[in-house]
């Protein structure tokens, strides 16, 4: 679980409602009909834009953001050392009783083609197109997201003119002016909320998290290289330490 995304919605929307309930009352900012042309339209706009299994796709992306299970990149190198020690005391076969252990994928995958004696230039090929074909699935399921971040606040506005001309039709009772113009422009806050609410933060986190395992799966593509080499666990250590700032690179043998 993520806290801060959870923490993100939590405090965003709840400031919101918050400073609505201060100024006034809750009630007069529901409008069933302002959220059906934001929520609908956003949906139908992006379903015209993209093929339906994409879309369906990128709700299970976009649930990332709430359950993502990541290892960091300096818990990586530390078991890629651990690896290193068992290869240089025991040999690279004695990582077979270990892999069931291993939770990541990428990981186990990585491992037992070095098991199977795949050539390392086989295995770095095959890894990094997964990353490379990774990348691109996680870069497709953020512009969804920033698509509809687009799209939200475009059927704002188009509703906030639905409502005007409306209202215009009306103009004879003058009584209805004022409460016809604030139901016009609660579309416009509807888009605009969920743009900069939802939309652009998950687009944003989903990159983020991206960039996370991406870089983990860099990590074990260079780690992995140097089991195969049987190189010197230290020496693993300095070469995988170049992924981290410098602030985070702390020596397992210090």
């Amino acid at each position: 679980m993520d806290i801060a995304t959870i923490v993100g919605f939590v405090t965003a929307f709840g400031l919101v409602l918050m400073a609505i309930q201060l100024g006034g009352s809750l009630s007069s900012f529901i409008d069933a009909v302002s959220a059906l042309i934001v929520v609908g339209g956003t949906i139908g706009a992006t379903l015209i834009n993209y093929p339906l299994s994409d879309v369906i796709k990128s709700i299970s992306i976009g649930l990332k953001t709430f359950v993502s299970k990541r290892t960091s990149a300096k818990e990586m190198i530390g078991q890629m050392i651990e690896f290193a020690q068992v290869v240089r005391k025991e040999g690279i076969l004695a990582l077979e009783n270990r892999i069931e252990d291993v939770e990541d994928p990428f990981l186990v995958r990585a491992l037992q083609m070095a098991l199977d004696g795949q050539e390392p230039s086989v295995i770095e090929d095959i890894l990094f197109t997964e990353v490379d074909k990774l990348s691109d699935r996680h870069a497709f399921g953020a512009e969804i997201f920033s698509t509809m971040a687009g799209f939200a606040p475009a059927f704002g506005m188009i509703g906030t003119l639905v409502g005007l001309v409306l209202m215009l039709q009306n103009m004879s009772d003058p009584s209805t002016i004022g409460p016809s113009m604030s139901v016009a422009l609660i579309t416009t806050f509807y888009g605009a909320l969920l743009a900069n609410a939802v939309f652009l933060p998950m687009a944003g986190k989903l990159k983020t998290i991206s960039k996370q395992e991406l870089l983990s799966r860099e990590i074990i593509i260079a780690g992995v290289q140097s089991l195969i080499a049987g190189e010197n666990p230290r020496i693993m250590e300095q070469r995988l330490m170049g992924y981290l700032p410098p602030k985070e690179r702390t020596s397992s043998f210090d």
